[in-house]
């Protein structure tokens, strides 16, 4: 099963993952794609840690998504990954250019064949003010692309705002 969260920031998405993935009663891999670039994000860096249940897995990664999701893919387990919109701007500002492009397509190539649950918490940047610079522009239209890609393949949608999840999408299996 593949879960797509997604909300704006402070939303609640994270919790509502986590929760989801404790509630599972599975062996969880907590995937993280955040790089502390400063203090202030190295507190949140440590407040999300401080959330998170001792027992489950810790695998950092800022680009290589898709080779890890394959790498720790078991039947049983729950991978949850936050969050994709850290991804996408570790991608984006590589001094490899066709990095991100290749990398999105090896996700959505790669998500329909594991056999892990997985769930992939990102941040809906479609509803703000268009961004006047190039490279803000482009992080909203690359993020929006692929929300729009993963939700096509995700058994589950889901859309947080104010704590509260709505459902987009929900398949049976």
């Amino acid at each position: 099963m593949l879960q797509l969260i997604l909300g704006g920031a402070r939303s609640g998405k994270s919790k509502l993952a986590e929760q989801i993935a404790k509630d599972s009663d599975l062996k969880v891999i907590y995937i993280a794609t955040a790089q502390a670039w400063d203090q202030e994000m190295q507190v949140r860096i440590a407040h999300h840690q401080s959330q998170r249940p001792s027992e489950w897995e810790l695998i950092e990664e800022t680009h290589y998504l898709a080779d890890i999701l394959e790498k720790n893919d078991q039947k049983g387990h729950l991978i949850l990954v936050d969050c994709l919109t850290l991804w996408m701007s570790n991608l984006l500002i590589h001094d490899d250019q066709n990095l991100q492009i290749q990398e999105c397509q090896k996700l959505l190539q790669i998500l329909p064949k594991l056999e892990s649950q997985v769930i992939l918490v990102s941040n809906e940047t479609g509803l703000g003010v268009v961004p006047m610079g190039e490279i803000t522009r482009k992080f909203v239209d690359e993020s929006g692309r692929l929300h729009q890609q993963l939700g096509q393949i995700a058994d589950k949608v889901l859309f947080c705002v104010a704590g509260f999840p709505m459902v987009l999408k929900n398949e049976a299996l």
